[in-house]
C-alpha cells in the first residue's frame, strides 16, 4: 500500500475514533485510536522492513528475504530515510549467499545515508571484508578505519579487531607466497 494511502487511512480512522468517543462509545473509540496509531506508525516504519529485521535477528534468512522481496519498489513504498536501511538489509542477506555480489548493496546504502552510526559501521565493516576477499589490503584498511570511527558505541569493536587481525594474517600469507 502506498505511503500516502496509509497516512490518509490513519487519519480517517482517527477521525472515526473521535466521532465514536463524542457519541459515547468510549471502548470502540479507544480501540479505533490504537488502530489509527498503528496505521500511522506503519507510514514511518514499513511492516515488511520490521518483519525482515525481526527475522534477521532470529537468523532466519529465508523469511527475512521473503519479507524484503515483498517491497517491490523501495523508493515509493518506503520513506526516504529507510532507503539506505533497505539496501543494508539486502546486502546482509545477499552476503550470506554471494559475498562478492553484496558489495553494490552496501555501497548504495552508504550513498543513500543512514542515521545510526553503528549501521554505517556495519556497512563499512562488510565492505572491508569484501575488500579482504578481493585481496585489496589498502581498501580494506580504509574501510576498517572508517568503521572504527563510525562505531562510537563500540558495538562492533570485537569484529573490527578480528578483521584487523585477519588483515595482518593476509600480509603474512602474501609474504610466504612471495618468498617461495
Amino acid at each position: 500500500m502506498p505511503n500516502i494511502v496509509r497516512l490518509i487511512a490513519g487519519f480517517v480512522v482517527l477521525g472515526a475514533a473521535i466521532a465514536l468517543m463524542i457519541f459515547g462509545f468510549w471502548g470502540w473509540g479507544v480501540l479505533a485510536v490504537l488502530i489509527s496509531l498503528l496505521i500511522i506508525v506503519t507510514f514511518f516504519y514499513n511492516e515488511n522492513m520490521l518483519l525482515a529485521q525481526w527475522f534477521l535477528r532470529k537468523d532466519d534468512m529465508t523469511k527475512a528475504e521473503l519479507y524484503l522481496r515483498k517491497i517491490t519498489n523501495y523508493e515509493t513504498q518506503l520513506i526516504r530515510i529507510q532507503h539506505g536501511y533497505y539496501q543494508l538489509l539486502m546486502g546482509l542477506i545477499e552476503s550470506r549467499k554471494a559475498p562478492m555480489q553484496s558489495e553494490k548493496y552496501f555501497k548504495k546504502a552508504l550513498s543513500l545515508g543512514m542515521q545510526m552510526d553503528h549501521n554505517i559501521a556495519l556497512a563499512k565493516l562488510s565492505l572491508a571484508g569484501i575488500a579482504m576477499g578481493k585481496r585489496n589490503k589498502r581498501e580494506a584498511q580504509m574501510y576498517l578505519t572508517e568503521a572504527k570511527k563510525a562505531d562510537k558505541n563500540k558495538l562492533l569493536a570485537d569484529q573490527i579487531k578480528q578483521m584487523k587481525d585477519q588483515l595482518g594474517m593476509l600480509d603474512k600469507q602474501q609474504q610466504v607466497r612471495y618468498s617461495r
